[in-house]
């Protein structure tokens, strides 16, 4: 190859380099963005001070979704222990809120959650309990978070339980995203703090 072309070469790479920088610095454009895995559809529940909670609610906020129940003396300690640890990282950021639905209501009325939110000690404007009815909460847990099977639902709504160790994370515009973080495991919410963090620097 000729000097000429040699030439010719470099001058398009340091063209071409000079142009992305351009185009992406001080953005994130570069970066592999977090898969969308679903969509959360219309919801309408109550939270732990009887206020009505619904997918507007999401909106301009990332929201961390769980499943849990305030008798649960298996999983659901040591999932809140984490999910408090969450809270603690990022309960000062204002766009950031958690979700944590009963998959108990039958027991876990509005007061019950309220009891069990005061215990916690959190403030609850940053981290919501939510009931409701049994079929609607199941059927959000398995459509729009995907935090159980959707199979599950061919059983009688009387005979199902939903008993998941597994967290969502939804974007901004109410799209579940990254993936489905194991609430039980180090790295996984460490992952999950990772993932939350892109998020809420994406406006």
């Amino acid at each position: 190859m000729s000097k000429k072309w040699v030439g010719y070469l470099v001058f398009f790479t340091v063209l071409l380099s000079g142009f992305f920088y351009f185009v992406f610095r001080g953005t994130d454009n570069w970066k592999v963005k977090l898969p969308t895995l679903s969509y959360v559809k219309p919801f309408h529940f109550t939270n732990q001070d009887g206020q009505p909670v619904t997918e507007a609610d999401l909106t301009n906020k990332i929201t961390v979704v769980e499943y849990f129940f305030t008798t649960c003396k298996g999983i659901c300690p040591k999932l809140n222990t984490n999910m408090k640890d969450i809270y603690m990282q990022f309960k000062n950021e204002p766009d950031f809120q958690i979700f944590s639905h009963t998959c108990n209501p039958g027991t876990d009325s509005v007061a019950v959650l309220k009891h069990y939110a005061d215990s916690l000690q959190v403030d609850t404007k940053k981290w919501i309990f939510i009931t409701g009815r049994k079929d609607s909460l199941y059927q959000m847990a398995r459509s729009s978070y995907l935090l159980d099977d959707p199979k599950n639902n061919v059983e009688k709504i009387e005979d199902q339980f939903i008993h998941t160790q597994f967290f969502a994370l939804v974007d901004r515009n109410g799209k579940v995203r990254g993936k489905i973080y194991d609430g039980l495991k180090t790295l996984e919410v460490q992952q999950l703090k990772r993932d939350l963090a892109r998020l809420l620097k994406d406006k």
